[in-house]
């Protein structure tokens, strides 16, 4: 066996089809797109959800949902992390430029809503959007103040 009479398997490949090349390709002068029409021509892309004309799916089902007026997305801060953050700096007054200093908010432009988890052991003054019910009930059980913040 010599390495110059290696030949591929018969059948194995193919001519690569010579498209728009005139009526001796054997393809016409159409070059097997047909006549005329989008699909003819060059640059064509169809469209996502394009259904040959019918009426696509995305328009013959109905409507639902809603899109809410109001954005109601808070930066949310549970008690007990408030309480490892006043223990570890000994805080007693915790605001909005606090929390951000400490890492407890991302976004300093998002509303601040304070969360009941965990529990509240010192007196604190809180200043923050809003407050859970939960929340409310375990800062005036430990004697600190719940002040909002206008928004």
């Amino acid at each position: 066996m010599l390495l110059n009479k290696l030949t591929p398997a018969p059948g194995s490949i193919k001519k690569p089809k010579r498209i728009g090349r005139g009526q001796g390709s054997g393809h016409g002068g159409t070059s097997t797109r047909g006549l005329n029409g989008n699909q003819s021509r060059s640059g064509y892309k169809r469209k996502l959800g394009y259904e040959g004309g019918q009426n696509p799916l995305y328009r013959r089902l109905p409507k639902f949902g809603f899109t809410p007026r109001v954005n109601n997305d808070f930066n949310c801060v549970n008690i007990d992390t408030l309480e490892e953050m006043v223990k570890k700096f000994s805080i007693n007054k915790v605001d909005l430029a606090v929390m951000a200093e400490h890492g407890l908010i991302s976004n300093k432009k998002m509303p601040v809503k304070i969360l009941g988890r965990g529990e509240l052991k010192t007196a604190i003054e809180l200043h923050a959007h809003a407050y859970s019910k939960s929340a409310l009930e375990a800062i005036s059980k430990s004697g600190g103040t719940a002040n909002y913040i206008k928004k």
